[in-house]
């Protein structure tokens, strides 16, 4: 049976995008909202012509001029019973996977997925991709959540905080989440693998692990204001507003989160994303086929670092070569 517009027009849909999250607005209100747009989208799609049969229906004017029988005639006519009128829409519901989330007072990047696309998306994370996001902080203040709009705690001096001070805080934060990413990572240290992932920058946990902040550097340092740039795995949005509050309690102060903003998951960033009046079918059509296309001509680096773990280390020096190549001609000798 050849497939409707409708369902030609969803499989076209089936894959991955992002839109962008704007803050305040929980993530299932964004699902909802693309869901309905999408349902509109292809329920909109023009239907095919109705399927004909063949009836046999009465001459005009038959039943005067031959009152002792009916003269029938044979007709083609539609099958009203096909009539989307009849049927309903096409699709009554269509499921958007949601990938890590960003809870109600965060923003940024958040990945969906459409139909097969939801395996992808599974794909996706089972992989050790990070993800990126921007952090307003300031100085001077503590809540009970670490937000700016939580309960006041404390307040604090700030005047003594120079940037150089807050980077030094920060490499120290770097290198102690470096330390734990190698203790997680259940990889050799000593093996040519984990030189070659560490080299490319691929080296993280395996499965779940506690967050890790795999880079960390100050953007704006404009007191009692600043704004960090954060590299993490396996975080929460909450864990990056303590993180903030830690660096604060570092500085001999106090610090809050005012806005965290995801800015790339994996490969998708800002620049992929659909703000609210794109959430519709065509524009997540054409951004689901600029995925795929970018895909095939673009070999990203969380592809990588799934296929390693199956593959034997590469640890052999060129000596132990040697010593093996001599060791298969003695044996040789020896069969002679």
């Amino acid at each position: 049976m050849m497939a409707t517009p409708t369902i030609r027009m969803f499989r076209r849909l089936e894959g991955l995008f992002c839109v962008y999250k704007p803050p305040g607005v929980h993530w299932k209100l964004v699902r909802d909202s693309i869901e309905t747009n999408l349902l509109k989208g292809l329920n909109a799609t023009p239907s095919q012509p109705l399927p004909q049969e063949v009836r046999f229906l009465p001459q005009p004017g038959s039943e005067t001029e031959a009152p002792k029988g009916l003269t029938l005639s044979v007709a083609s006519v539609p099958v009203l019973s096909k009539h989307p009128l009849v049927t309903g829409p096409e699709f009554q519901q269509i499921k958007v996977g949601v990938g890590h989330r960003l809870d109600a007072p965060s923003s940024g990047v958040l990945v969906l997925a459409v139909g097969n696309g939801t395996r992808a998306l599974s794909e996706l994370y089972r992989t050790r991709i990070t993800r990126d996001y921007t952090l307003e902080g300031e100085f001077g203040t503590a809540t009970d959540d670490f937000s700016h709009a939580g309960r006041v705690v404390e307040r604090s001096t700030y005047g003594h905080i120079t940037q150089d001070k807050l980077d030094k805080v920060l490499a120290m934060l770097q290198g102690a989440n470096q330390k734990a990413l190698l203790m997680y990572s259940n990889i050799d240290m000593r093996s040519q693998e984990a030189y070659e992932l560490a080299a490319q920058g691929l080296l993280g946990p395996e499965g779940k692990s506690q967050p890790i902040l795999t880079g960390l550097r100050c953007l704006r340092f404009q007191p009692p204001n600043f704004t960090l740039e954060v590299q993490c795995l396996n975080e929460t949005q909450k864990y990056l507003r303590k993180v903030v509050h830690e660096i604060g309690l570092e500085l001999r102060s106090t610090a809050v989160c005012k806005g965290v903003r995801r800015t790339r998951d994996g490969p998708f960033t800002l620049q992929d994303a659909l703000t609210h009046h794109q959430w519709t079918a065509s524009d997540v059509t054409q951004a689901i086929r600029q995925y795929h296309s970018s895909k095939k001509n673009k070999r990203f680096p969380y592809t990588r670092i799934k296929d390693s773990g199956s593959q034997p280390p590469e640890n052999t020096t060129a000596r132990q070569q040697n010593e093996t190549s001599d060791e298969a001609v003695a044996a040789e000798g020896r069969m002679k």
